[in-house]
């Protein structure tokens, strides 16, 4: 009921979320293929893993050719992906411009889009599964992210468009975090940081202050919900869209001023 003998692709697996992805299913006797753009971080990845580094843009599909030759060299087949690849698509749509948009779609939706397409004949051989990591972005808007909200939205309807054409040789399921810490997030921190002279953990407490489990999940607490939904244990779980939010999608925005007036 593991991942134990699996060949699992790993997109955006050079830090956070991805990183935490391959170094759990590698504990768990997965073989993981490690893609990103910054051939370091992987291969110190692959290193600790024993895991196949695989740098280039996810988005690209003149890479895929080679890099399922040499997962099939070594491996033989993949069994399943976790796309983990994103970011980017800050700022409102008036401060959007063409190249901008271009790029947040390119990080977020293409890389989904190319990995899944390059991996999918495997995937129906195996009976393997995806996992599409979106974000609460994609179930509502936050402010100033309109490339990255669209992006995230789009994902969910290309899980679900997968999960339909392609079931029941392969599972495909849509992951929404909340607040994580990766050296992403930590970033978008820096704003509220400056603003209110704290430091990174006020940041973060600040930014989860009415989420019900009130604070940010971590890498690994993600990586653990992608191993079960890539492992026989999901085994029915398909099309679905589930959250990793700490109860923040939970909370009834309009009534957030009835509890800050409690708390003060």
């Amino acid at each position: 009921m593991s991942l134990r003998d699996k060949t699992i692709v790993i997109t955006g697996a050079g830090s956070g979320i991805g990183a935490a992805c391959a170094r759990r299913f590698a504990a768990e006797g997965a073989r993981v293929a490690l893609v990103g753009r910054r051939a370091g971080p992987l291969l110190a990845l692959a290193e600790e893993t024993g895991g196949l580094a695989l740098a280039g843009d996810a988005a690209d599909s003149a890479v895929w050719e080679d890099f399922l030759a040499r997962i099939r060299a070594r491996w033989g087949r993949v069994d399943g992906l976790a796309a983990c690849a994103g970011g980017l698509g800050m700022g409102a749509a008036l401060e959007t411009d063409d190249e901008a948009w271009r790029a947040a779609m390119r990080a977020n939706l293409d890389t989904a889009f190319v990995s899944a397409r390059a991996c999918l004949p495997d995937l129906i051989r195996q009976g393997g599964g995806m996992v599409l990591m979106s974000s609460i972005a994609g179930l509502a808007a936050g402010p100033q992210a309109c490339g990255y909200v669209v992006a995230k939205h789009a994902l969910l309807g290309l899980a679900r468009s997968l999960a339909r054409d392609y079931g029941p040789a392969v599972r495909v399921n849509a992951l929404c975090p909340g607040w994580v810490r990766t050296p992403m997030a930590d970033e978008e921190m820096r704003p509220l940081m400056a603003a209110h002279g704290e430091d990174l953990d006020a940041a973060y407490r600040r930014v989860t202050a009415d989420v019900p489990l009130r604070r940010p999940a971590t890498p690994e607490e993600i990586a653990a919900i992608c191993r079960f939904l890539l492992s026989d244990e999901a085994a029915m779980v398909s099309g679905a869209c589930l959250t990793a939010d700490g109860g923040a999608t939970a909370v009834d925005v309009p009534t957030l001023a009835y509890a800050r007036l409690e708390r003060e």
